[in-house]
């Protein structure tokens, strides 16, 4: 027997939840007046965003389950965050092309993992469908033309900004982080991720691509993008140290 859901309940719960977050998030940097971006913070500034947009796209369209994935992610980066050291390097809080880039770069990299979380769904709800034998879960998902479409929205907004993020990183690198724009590999996992997610919404528009076919990739793209991020944060916060 379950508990029956009560949605307002729920939505006035994560947003404490989401207030709670942020003052952990935000109570280093009043002490310290400056921004140490660690793999732990990082990922917990992360999934915080997604929250906030799972938070406010709720009242717009249907989102159900992506709270599955959300609220364990959300509690296991905050324990990321206390646990991983923080880098030396900090950027001051008047820091304002660097405030914009990490702003616009966490906003893009959130859509992307919703836009990865909801393919997922996606695939649980074609898997349910294609059993004949459909859990608890896959009947509170919206339908699967209802999900393509929110993830597709989700991925055309994070590709605009992963974009500006790119363009903004390469063309004015000196003034966001103080020295010239290299070709490393972070650079290029972030721009064959951007050409990933391009060549998908291209396809999307003129070739109507959708289901598994989208769906592959999107995940593809999100790991790519991972790599470039999370993938560059591990090997210079505990391989280069």
């Amino acid at each position: 027997m379950f508990w029956p859901r009560q949605p307002a309940a729920e939505h006035t719960l994560l947003g404490v939840l989401l207030l709670l977050h942020a003052v952990v998030l935000v109570l280093p940097v009043v002490q310290t007046g400056a921004v140490s971006l660690g793999l732990g913070t990082a990922l917990s500034l992360l999934v915080w965003m997604m929250l906030l947009i799972f938070w406010t796209g709720s009242y717009f369209s249907r989102m159900e389950g992506l709270q599955t994935f959300l609220l364990p992610l959300a509690f296991a980066a905050v324990l990321l965050a206390e646990v991983l050291p923080v880098p030396h390097t900090a950027y001051a809080v008047n820091d304002v092309p660097f405030l914009l880039h990490m702003v616009v770069s966490l906003l893009a990299y959130s859509l992307f993992a919703i836009g990865a979380l909801v393919a997922v769904l996606m695939l649980m709800q074609e898997r349910a469908l294609h059993d004949r034998r459909p859990g608890r879960m896959s009947r509170q998902l919206p339908p699967l033309m209802v999900m393509e479409n929110l993830m597709f929205q989700t991925l055309g907004t994070g590709f605009l900004l992963l974009t500006a993020s790119l363009v903004s990183g390469v063309l004015f690198s000196e003034e966001v982080f103080g020295k010239p724009a290299v070709l490393n590999h972070k650079t290029v996992f972030a721009v064959t991720s951007w050409l990933v997610f391009g060549a998908l919404l291209v396809g999307r528009k003129y070739r109507g691509w959708r289901g598994r076919l989208a769906i592959r990739w999107t995940l593809g793209g999100f790991a790519l993008l991972l790599l470039a991020y999370i993938g560059t944060k591990i090997v210079m916060q505990f391989v280069l140290r």
